[in-house]
C-alpha cells in the first residue's frame, strides 16, 4: 500500500504551524505535498508569506487555482457565479439576511481535490483512485475549534477516497499554541488567509484593512460596490441589495470603530483561515 501525506496549506497561522513543524522533524509523519488553493484575492501578506514559505525547502508546495474570484464575481458576461457569504437587506421587512457560501467549495475544496487527483495521482476525470493508494489528508484545526474539525470529518467520510488527520488538535494545540511556535520560526507576522473582501470579519479586522488602505482594500470596495451594480452575477440572482459588512452600509460608508462578532468564527468550513 503506497501512503502519500498532504497538507492542505492555507497559509495562516495554523497550517503554516504544521509545514514548520513538519520541516523540523515534529510530525509522526512527512508530508509529501503541500498544498494551497488559490482564490485570486487573498491579500498581500499571505503572497509574500507564502513565497517566504517556498525559500524553506520543506514539502513540495503546490500553487493551484480555480480563477480569480474577484473577477468573476465582477464579470457581466457571466450569469452565474459561485456565491459569497454577503449580507442582505429587505427594506420592506426591515430584516437582514446573509447568502449561503459556495466560494470555500469552489475555490480552495475543490482545487485541492483537483490537484491531488491530476497532478500527484495523474487520474483522468472520473477515474478511480486506485485502491493500492491510501490518500492521508492534514488540516490546521486547532482544539479551539472541534466544531470546524467534526464538519470537516464530515465532508472527508463523504468522500471516501481520503482519510483526514488533524495534527494540532492530536497534539492538544491551540491557535495561541502555534502562535507562540511561530514567534521564534518566523521573521514576520503570519497572516490571516482570507479573500480581501470576505464578509465573514470583524470590525477591527475591516478597519485594519482600511488603515492599511492601498490595493487589497481598494479591492475591497471594488466587490463591495459591484455587489449592488446592475448586470454582475450576483446582482442579477439576489432578490435585495447585499454588502459585504453587516450593517448592510456600502463598506466606504461604514462606521468601523464600534465592536462587533468575529464573524470570521461563523465560518461553516473554516478551510480559508488556516
Amino acid at each position: 500500500m503506497k501512503e502519500i501525506h498532504i497538507l492542505s496549506l492555507g497559509a495562516g497561522v495554523q497550517s503554516t504551524a504544521l509545514y514548520l513543524m513538519d520541516l523540523d522533524g515534529d510530525l509522526d509523519v512527512k508530508f509529501d505535498y503541500a498544498i494551497f488553493a488559490d482564490p485570486g484575492d487573498e491579500p498581500e501578506a499571505v503572497y509574500k508569506h507564502l513565497e517566504w514559505l517556498q525559500t524553506l525547502g520543506g514539502a513540495e508546495l503546490l500553487v493551484r487555482s480555480n480563477g480569480c474570484l474577484g473577477d468573476d464575481l465582477m464579470d457581466k458576461t457571466k450569469d452565474r457565479v459561485s456565491s459569497i457569504p454577503v449580507f442582505t437587506f429587505n427594506e420592506s421587512a426591515n430584516s437582514v439576511g446573509m447568502v449561503q457560501r459556495q466560494c470555500t467549495n469552489d475555490y480552495k475544496i475543490k482545487v485541492v481535490e483537483q490537484t491531488i487527483r491530476r497532478d500527484i495521482l495523474g487520474l483522468k476525470p472520473r477515474q478511480r483512485v486506485p485502491k493500492d493508494v491510501k490518500i492521508w489528508q492534514y488540516v490546521g484545526f486547532s482544539m479551539d475549534e472541534p466544531g470546524r474539525a467534526a464538519r470537516a470529518r464530515g465532508r472527508f467520510n463523504q468522500r471516501g477516497w481520503t482519510d483526514v488527520s488533524f495534527p494540532l488538535i492530536e497534539d492538544g494545540m491551540t491557535r495561541q499554541d502555534c502562535i507562540n511556535y511561530l514567534e521564534q520560526r518566523v521573521p514576520h507576522n503570519v497572516p490571516r488567509s482570507a479573500c480581501v473582501y470576505c464578509p465573514y470579519k470583524s470590525n477591527r479586522e475591516w478597519l485594519a484593512l482600511k488603515r492599511a488602505g492601498g490595493a487589497d482594500w481598494q479591492r475591497a470596495l471594488a466587490i463591495d460596490k459591484a455587489l449592488r451594480t446592475k448586470g454582475t452575477p450576483l446582482n442579477k440572482r439576489l432578490n435585495y441589495p447585499a454588502y459585504l459588512h453587516r450593517s448592510c452600509k456600502p463598506l466606504e460608508e461604514c462606521k468601523l470603530d464600534e465592536d462587533q462578532m468575529n464573524l470570521f468564527d461563523m465560518e461553516c468550513e473554516g478551510g480559508c483561515g488556516l
